[in-house]
C-alpha cells in the first residue's frame, strides 16, 4: 500500500477548496449595481440565510438521533452467526458528512445570491461580462461540491487505514474501515434528501403563492417589482435549486466514489483496490481545475453563439409592412 500516494486526494481537495475561495473572492470584487438593486439582492440573500438556519435547527435533531442509533449499531459485531463488519465510529463519519452536505449547500446558495445581481449589473455593460460573472458563480459551487467530497473522503479514509490498522485490501480491517466510511455517504445523503425536498416544497408554495396574489388579485405580470411576493419566490428559488442542488450533487458524488470503493475491495484484482480508485477518480478533478481556470475562450465562444442565436430570433420575429 503507498502511504505517500494516497495522501494526494485530500490535498487535491484542499486545492480545489482554495481555487473555490479565490472564484469566490473575485465574484464578491464585481459591480452590485445601484442601491436599489443591492437592497433587492439583500432582502433576498437574508430571507434564504434565515429559512437555512430555521431547516439546520430541525436536521441538527435528527443527525443527534440518526448518530446515536449508528452508534449503537456499530457495537453489534454479529447477526445470526454472521459477522457484521462496523465499529461505533460510523456514527462521527455519519455527523462530519451531514455537516459537510449542508457546506456545500450553504457555498452554493452564498455565491447565488451575490452572483446574480451582479450578473444582472454585468449584462447591463456586456453580454460576455454577464456570461462570465455567471459562469464563475456557478464554478465556485461546483468546485465547492467537488472538494470537500474529495477532502472528506479522502481525509476519512486515511484516518480510518490508520485507526484500524489495516495492513491488506481483503482483510477484515479494510471492510471495516470502508463500512465505517459510509456513514460519511449516508450524513450526506440525509441532508441532501431533507434540503432537496423541504427547499423544493417551499420553492413551489412561494413560486404559487407569488403568482396567486400578483396576478390573480393585483392583475400584475410575473415577476414585478411591486410584488413584494417576488422576494420570496426569489428566496425559494435559491434555497430549492441552488441550496438543496448543491447537498443533492455532494451526497451523490460521494455515494458514487464509495460504491465504487466497496466494488474495488470486493473485487480484488492484483491489489486494485479502493485507494487507487480515489486517485483516479481525483485526477481527473485536478483536471477539471485547470480547464476551469482556463475557460476564458469558452465564454468567448458561448457569447458569440448567444449574440448569433438572438440576432436570428430577431430577425425572423420581423413582420413585413403589408403593401397597399
Amino acid at each position: 500500500m503507498n502511504e505517500s500516494v494516497i495522501y494526494l486526494v485530500p490535498a487535491l481537495g484542499i486545492v480545489g477548496l482554495i481555487v473555490m475561495a479565490i472564484k469566490s473572492a473575485w465574484v464578491s470584487k464585481q459591480d452590485a449595481g445601484d442601491k436599489n438593486m443591492q437592497e433587492l439582492a439583500g432582502y433576498i440573500a437574508d430571507g434564504a440565510m434565515a429559512f437555512l438556519k430555521a431547516e439546520w435547527k430541525v436536521l441538527s435533531i435528527f443527525v443527534v438521533f440518526a448518530a446515536a442509533l449508528l452508534a449503537y449499531s456499530g457495537t453489534i459485531h454479529e447477526v445470526h452467526g454472521k459477522a457484521i463488519h462496523s465499529s461505533w465510529v460510523i456514527s462521527v463519519a455519519f455527523i462530519i458528512g451531514a455537516v459537510f452536505s449542508a457546506t456545500a449547500g450553504y457555498i452554493g446558495m452564498k455565491v447565488a445570491t451575490k452572483a446574480n445581481v451582479r450578473t444582472t449589473q454585468a449584462a447591463r455593460t456586456s453580454l460576455k461580462q454577464a456570461l462570465k460573472v455567471s459562469f464563475t458563480g456557478g464554478t465556485v459551487m461546483g468546485l465547492g461540491v467537488a472538494g470537500l467530497a474529495v477532502f472528506g473522503l479522502g481525509g476519512l479514509f486515511i484516518v480510518f487505514l490508520k485507526m484500524f490498522h489495516v495492513v491488506d485490501v481483503d482483510s477484515d480491517q479494510m471492510k471495516t474501515a470502508i463500512e465505517v466510511l459510509t456513514g460519511f455517504s449516508l450524513g450526506a445523503e440525509s441532508i441532501a434528501l431533507f434540503a432537496r425536498v423541504g427547499g423544493g416544497i417551499y420553492t413551489k408554495a412561494a413560486d404559487v403563492g407569488a403568482d396567486l396574489v400578483g396576478k390573480v388579485e393585483a392583475g400584475i405580470p410575473e415577476d414585478d417589482v411591486r410584488n413584494p411576493a417576488t422576494i420570496a419566490d426569489n428566496v425559494g428559488d435559491n434555497v430549492g435549486d441552488v441550496a438543496g442542488m448543491g447537498a443533492d450533487l455532494f451526497g451523490s458524488y460521494v455515494a458514487t466514489i464509495l460504491a465504487t470503493m466497496v466494488l474495488g475491495q470486493e473485487i480484488v484484482i492484483e491489489k486494485v483496490n479502493g485507494i487507487y480508485v480515489l486517485i483516479i477518480k481525483h485526477k481527473t478533478f485536478f483536471c477539471k481545475i485547470i480547464k476551469i481556470i482556463k475557460k476564458c475562450e469558452f465564454i468567448d465562444y458561448l457569447a458569440l453563439i448567444v449574440r448569433l442565436i438572438h440576432t436570428f430570433a430577431t430577425q425572423k420575429n420581423k413582420v413585413k409592412q403589408p403593401t397597399t
